[in-house]
């Protein structure tokens, strides 16, 4: 067993007793860690804040992995109707009747390896080697919720609509994902699984969702796209394949809470082309993040500094004239419904408010730390319009590129490119050449990584980021220049710097294994 330094405060540990690992690390967790990501064959550990790497790996030393780490008691079923569009695709492909087809999938037991892609998709082990064909050679743009589906060694159910590229056998209305409950996901690591084939499904439940009159708060009147609420986010859930979402600048989303008197989790506007916000109550209100006209009244008002808007009196925030986005924070925070513990809306995986548009009533909380600063005295520096520095330590999968390619990522330039969002910023610039052919096994992933495709051009992925990932990370950046990043406009020029030793990021092993 080996283990690869990931970032500042997480680690991944390499080994063939994944849910072993799983299972103790949960049941006796390690001082500060904030998050378990089971994988293919890895399991990634994530910490709140930095940690010494040697200090957690020693840690590790004094774990033993659960033996048979499996869940106890019967198995869960789940009935499927054998309909998929590609069943008679995959009867062709594997030389069987679809009847055939069916009674294999149904005939086997199995487990659930690790979740990702969506909250609530377990990966299930256990598939009948006749059954495994590769991922279609054209992806679904849209594949419905509930859809059971088989690609490579794994089946799984698609827990809501999303894009994919699995081989459809047949769907399900089996309640894969209820953020209300306990357990919010059906399938979890460790859980055994069998499908059951009917002809006929019970009825989808219609759970209505209550919706509040807010008789004050501010109502949005015009809002630039990729608006939304967002607070501190929602660790501790990536295990069920929930990201951690949260303020993109985070930096710049805590200063807004701070200028205001809030509690730091409280939850803000963040806005990336501005908007109109009509106050129907008197607020404390301060803008941070990305430089921009701020006004309410036809009075003019600064950034990173605390004003009130009366009632009656709208807010305009103009467009971001350096930097990209720009946060909204009102005394008290915004009390949109919480999901699973936080407000922050995850455009990847749906969870959380919908974004802001016209209409929208955001109500106003009280989520105060005290009484507001007269002056702040930690502020956070100003987006930038100029090259931006980040700061990169490599690994773990820096092995899988040649010493052509770690020289290029910390000599060359990259462009942001018009396709970057929250889950991560999207370059353009010179590829990077792997060192070796293949897939990798898809991991745990954490915000900063710098994931590469096989096309070779770098993304970083940003607060939205998907909780696993199939490609190569050559290196993470600091926690302290995300904030950077997510500030980045379309057409900012990037330039990466190493940081740490200049050698490769280095796998090791724990004693006695």
């Amino acid at each position: 067993m080996k283990v690869r330094r990931c970032g500042e405060s997480a680690l991944l540990i390499e080994t063939d007793e994944v849910l072993g690992w799983y299972a103790a690390l949960t049941a006796r967790p390690l001082p500060g860690v904030v998050d378990l990501v089971p994988a293919a064959r890895t399991l990634l550990v994530r910490y709140a804040s930095e940690v010494d790497f040697g200090v957690m790996v020693s840690r590790l030393s004094d774990v033993t992995p659960v033996s048979s780490a499996g869940e106890t008691g019967d198995p869960v079923t789940i009935q499927v109707r054998y309909d998929g569009e590609d069943l008679a695709d995959v009867a062709r492909a594997t030389g069987l009747s679809e009847d055939e087809v069916v009674s294999v999938h149904t005939g086997a037991e199995y487990t659930v390896a690790f979740t990702g892609f969506a909250p609530g998709f377990g990966y299930l082990t256990g598939l009948d080697d006749r059954l495994r064909l590769p991922r279609r050679e054209s992806p679904r743009t849209r594949v419905p919720a509930g859809a059971v589906a088989v690609a490579g060694e794994y089946t799984g159910v698609y827990p809501r609509p999303s894009p994919g590229g699995w081989h459809l056998l047949g769907h399900t209305t089996a309640p894969l994902w209820e953020p209300s409950r306990e357990t919010p996901a059906l399938l979890r690591p460790g859980l055994r699984v069998r499908f059951e084939a009917v002809p006929t499904l019970p009825a989808v439940v219609d759970r209505a969702v209550e919706h509040t009159v807010v008789t004050g708060g501010i109502e949005v009147i015009g809002c630039g796209p990729l608006g939304t609420v967002q607070d501190t986010g929602r660790p501790g859930w990536a295990s069920l394949g929930v990201g951690a979402s949260g303020a993109a600048d985070a930096a710049s989303a805590a200063l807004a809470n701070r200028l205001v008197g809030n509690a730091r989790e409280a939850a803000v506007v963040e806005l990336s082309f501005g908007a109109a916000l009509a106050f129907r109550e008197t607020a404390r209100v301060a803008v941070t993040g990305a430089l921009c006209e701020v006004s309410h009244g036809g009075r003019g008002e600064g950034m990173n500094a605390p004003f009130d808007v009366t009632a009656g009196q709208t807010l305009v925030v103009g467009p971001a004239s350096v930097g990209l986005r720009t946060y909204v924070a009102v005394r008290g925070g915004i009390a949109a419904a919480a999901t699973l513990g936080s407000r922050s809306t995850d455009v990847l995986s749906g969870l959380g408010p919908a974004p802001l548009a016209e209409g929208t009533v955001l109500p106003i909380g009280e989520a105060y730390s005290g009484p507001p600063p007269s002056v702040e005295v930690a502020p956070v520096p100003a987006p930038s319009a100029d090259e931006l520095l980040v700061r990169v330590v490599p690994g773990p999968r820096d092995d899988w590129f040649t010493e052509d390619a770690m020289t290029t990522l910390f000599t060359a330039s990259y462009t942001v490119t018009a396709d970057s969002n929250r889950v991560g910023v999207r370059l353009d610039g010179p590829a990077l050449t792997r060192s070796r052919d293949g897939e990798l096994p898809s991991e745990g992933m954490v915000t900063g990584s710098v994931q590469v495709p096989s096309g070779g051009t770098p993304i970083v992925f940003l607060a939205d980021h998907p909780v696993t990932g199939g490609y190569p990370v050559i290196g993470v950046v600091l926690a302290a220049d995300v904030p950077v990043l997510a500030q980045a406009r379309p057409g900012q020029v990037v330039r990466f710097r190493r940081c740490g030793k200049p050698r490769r990021s280095a796998a090791r092993s724990l004693p006695g294994t």
